[in-house]
């Protein structure tokens, strides 16, 4: 509950940075008729609301998202992997130097992050997609590139990479990774161990990453008895496709509270892992 004397900058950030409930009076006269857009706002109680947007900062932009909590199956997730996929995009941009990609394809894109965090790191970008099969996503994405002012992003409904011709010089992807028995969208990656849509993203993304071009794909993978349960469904795509590829585990233990819970239950931890594969690499 906010105190009744917040006020200025104060008041938005608790309301949409921290996603407080709080009394109409607490908010500038000018902002009441906002109060009624359900779009925007929740009632609590008679009175009282609470945002069901919320805004974070990733490096320099501003990204609109979903409210917490996120239980809605359509919910627009933006959280701890979110600045993990950055800050391993980043890392790449780091040791590729030289790399000046045209075109850039964020696979499920979300907030539209991963992309529009692209055209901050790469600004000879001309032409970034914000790929994802949740509407409400690349409604969260179109508003995102245009509070950011990235003309050169555009959102487009896509099952996986089914709405992209044509080869891509930078394909990222963030993807769901957890077998989740709601099927949250931002939360669900099916299968036994939830690696199902990562894999799906891999085997297209080779199939359209031109020959200078690089795949970075930021996932999760559950570790049974020492085994990579992803890496190992993985394999047959990378053993058929590339010579080669790089593969970092990002973050050793996440999302411990779900050990407790099945199939987690069986595991020894939840990894989170970036695969880089390079068009170089591939076999054509």
């Amino acid at each position: 509950m906010l105190s009744h004397n917040r006020c200025g900058a104060d008041i938005f950030r608790d309301v949409f940075g921290w996603n407080r409930a709080f009394a109409a009076e607490q908010l500038p006269a000018r902002y009441h008729d906002f109060l009624a857009d359900p779009d925007l706002f929740a009632t609590e109680a008679v009175g009282r609301y609470r945002a069901v947007i919320r805004f974070s900062s990733l490096g320099p932009l501003l990204l609109a998202h979903s409210g917490y909590p996120t239980q809605e199956a359509d919910a627009v997730f933006f959280g701890p992997d979110t600045y993990r996929f950055a800050h391993a995009i980043q890392a790449f941009r780091d040791r590729e130097p030289g790399f000046r990609p045209g075109s850039c394809v964020d696979i499920g894109a979300g907030t539209g992050g991963g992309g529009l965090f692209c055209a901050a790191l790469f600004p000879h970008l001309a032409q970034i997609a914000l790929l994802d099969i949740n509407s409400r996503a690349l409604t969260f994405a179109a508003a995102n590139a245009a509070l950011n002012d990235i003309s050169v992003a555009f959102p487009r409904h896509s099952d996986i990479l089914s709405a992209w011709e044509g080869p891509a010089d930078l394909i990222v992807a963030n993807p769901p990774y957890l077998v989740d028995p709601a099927l949250r969208a931002y939360r669900h990656g099916g299968g036994e161990w939830g690696a199902a849509l990562s894999v799906r993203i891999l085997e297209q993304a080779l199939a359209h990453l031109s020959p200078d071009g690089h795949l970075l794909l930021y996932t999760g993978s559950a570790i049974v008895e020492g085994q990579d349960k992803f890496l190992e469904a993985a394999m047959p795509a990378l053993e058929m496709r590339t010579v080669g590829y790089r593969y970092d585990e990002i973050d050793p233990d996440v999302f411990g509270e779900e050990l407790d819970k099945w199939p987690y239950d069986q595991a020894d931890r939840i990894a989170t892992v970036m695969l880089h594969v390079k068009g170089s690499d591939l076999k054509r």
